[in-house]
């Protein structure tokens, strides 16, 4: 019995330690009342996320039900301004072509604007929000940086290929000359056999096409060799004021005219001017061959800004405009769609546009006609 009230007493001794060791044990972290320093901690670092989303140097967006091209929603500044008015020309075709894209993918999609048809790179990741799934779309537009590899890629083709073929024209030409001299003029060698006359005349033409061939590199070899640019301030009424003196009244002799704006009148840019000038002056002469069968040809060059603080040289004309099979190739060195073309033109005009940190596009004409948008 005394063992037994001995074991009961131990017991009671032991649980009542027991309890006043848990009484005094702090309460969990999870059920800690929230501190004021945290909550406004956690608020902080919320506004933090929110603004590094909306600065975020690509374009998000939300496809709440994927496939939906109505469930499409911009995350942040850059989707928004890629939405709005002037930037996308259907921004509702655009959200159908987000909405379609297949998750945890990424593909290159095309979309027009205002400035031509441009190119970005879409990546997709399928997540859960709240127990419901939604596509995640990162757009990254890649239209300069593609136009910039194209136009480097291109530069060091036609510099190896003008080395090259100028190696080898040049001696052809010389020695071509050379031994048409040795035989003699045409009338001593007419004195001679035909044989000789025929050696004679085979020599003279090797000579001309030899220089004929050597001026059509040479002419393509400027495109590899475009000094860097030597920007500083232009102001665009002064040089619109230089180019219509230049190209108007040729315009005017052909019964048409050429019109310069500039809104506001104190525009001005950063770039290098000859370059620049040499850019439109390429422009305005295409939009006169353009205009060659019109009777009453127009030119407009328009300087303005554009959305966003952009600045937009718009060269127009009312000719029978650019093809649509074609334009996506206008800008390829060696392509032309006239018959005694090089094409040099277009393709120095990116060049030189390009170097002076610009972009140039071919942009559908509202009425006829051709019209390009520089824009910086």
């Amino acid at each position: 019995m005394l063992c037994g009230i001995g074991m009961l007493l131990a017991g009671l001794l032991l649980w009542h330690c027991l309890a006043r060791l848990t009484l005094r044990r702090p309460l969990p972290e999870a059920a800690a009342p929230p501190r004021h320093g945290d909550a406004q901690a956690a608020a902080s670092a919320l506004l933090a996320l929110e603004a590094r989303l909306e600065h975020a140097p690509i374009a998000l967006f939300t496809v709440a039900q994927p496939g939906d091209p109505a469930a499409v929603a911009p995350l942040n500044g850059n989707a928004r301004r890629l939405l709005a008015p002037g930037r996308a020309v259907e921004p509702e075709r655009l959200c159908a072509l987000l909405a379609a894209q297949p998750a945890d993918q990424r593909s290159l999609i095309g979309f027009d604007t205002e400035r031509g048809t441009e190119r970005a790179l879409v990546a997709v990741s399928a997540l859960t929000v709240q127990g419901e799934s939604q596509h995640l779309v990162a757009l990254l537009p890649v239209e300069s940086q593609l136009e910039a590899e194209a136009l480097n890629a291109w530069r060091q083709l036609v510099h190896v290929l003008t080395h090259e073929i100028m190696n080898s024209l040049t001696p052809v030409a010389s020695l071509s000359r050379t031994a048409r001299d040795l035989l003699g003029e045409p009338p001593a060698v007419a004195a001679g056999d035909d044989a000789v006359a025929d050696i004679a005349t085979a020599l003279d033409a090797i000579a001309r096409r030899s220089a004929s061939l050597i001026d059509f590199v040479a002419s393509y070899r400027s495109l590899s060799t475009v000094p860097p640019a030597r920007p500083e301030r232009v102001a665009l009424a002064d040089l619109f004021g230089r180019l219509a003196a230049l190209v108007g009244p040729a315009w005017q002799a052909r019964g048409g005219k050429a019109d310069f704006f500039v809104e506001p009148a104190t525009l001005a840019l950063l770039a290098d001017p000859g370059q620049l000038e040499q850019a439109l002056l390429n422009l305005l002469k295409n939009a006169a061959e353009a205009t060659a069968d019109v009777a009453a040809p127009q030119a407009q060059v328009h300087a303005r800004l554009g959305r966003g603080g952009r600045l937009r040289i718009e060269v127009s004309d009312n000719g029978p405009g650019v093809p649509d099979d074609m334009a996506p190739h206008i800008f390829t060195p060696f392509f032309s769609t006239k018959k005694q073309g090089r094409g040099i033109g277009l393709a120095m005009v990116r060049q030189l546009v390009h170097g002076n940190g610009g972009t140039v596009r071919h942009a559908r004409a509202v009425t006829r006609g051709a019209r390009f948008i520089v824009s910086f």
